[in-house]
């Protein structure tokens, strides 16, 4: 069973920057579909983007295309979340999952059966 522990949260200004990482301590990422999902206070947990396991051009949501960047070390067994330009509107809890699968919606691709989970780490963007 993939074990899945995410680090990096904490408070930031608007328009500073934070990596968070998603780290493998039990299993491989290596060939792993993974995503990062955020849940604001309030709100329904939404993915924000999926990488493939094949290497594949990696999926954003709009709200953070252009300001997030997904990308996967495989020696480290990690993969990150580098956030730029963050917003007050991006304060949440956010989560990485690995995925048994992908689909596509309205042209965009989604990690889809999701088999573990991280605990998440909180990103609070205040100034």
């Amino acid at each position: 069973q993939l074990q899945l522990v995410e680090s990096g949260g904490g408070l930031v200004q608007p328009g500073g920057s934070l990596r968070l990482s998603c780290e493998a301590s039990e299993g491989t990422l290596e060939t792993r579909n993974i995503a990062w999902f955020r849940q604001a206070p309030g709100k329904e947990r939404e993915e924000i983007s999926c990488m493939t396991g094949f290497g594949g051009a990696p999926s954003y949501a709009d709200s953070v295309k252009g300001r997030f960047t997904i990308s996967r070390d495989n020696a480290k067994n990690t993969v990150y979340l580098q956030m730029n330009n963050l917003k007050p509107e991006d304060t949440a809890v956010y989560y990485c999952a690995a995925a048994q699968s992908i689909t596509f919606n309205r042209g965009r691709l989604y990690c889809a059966d999701f088999g573990s989970w991280g605990q998440g780490t909180h990103v609070t963007v205040s100034s």
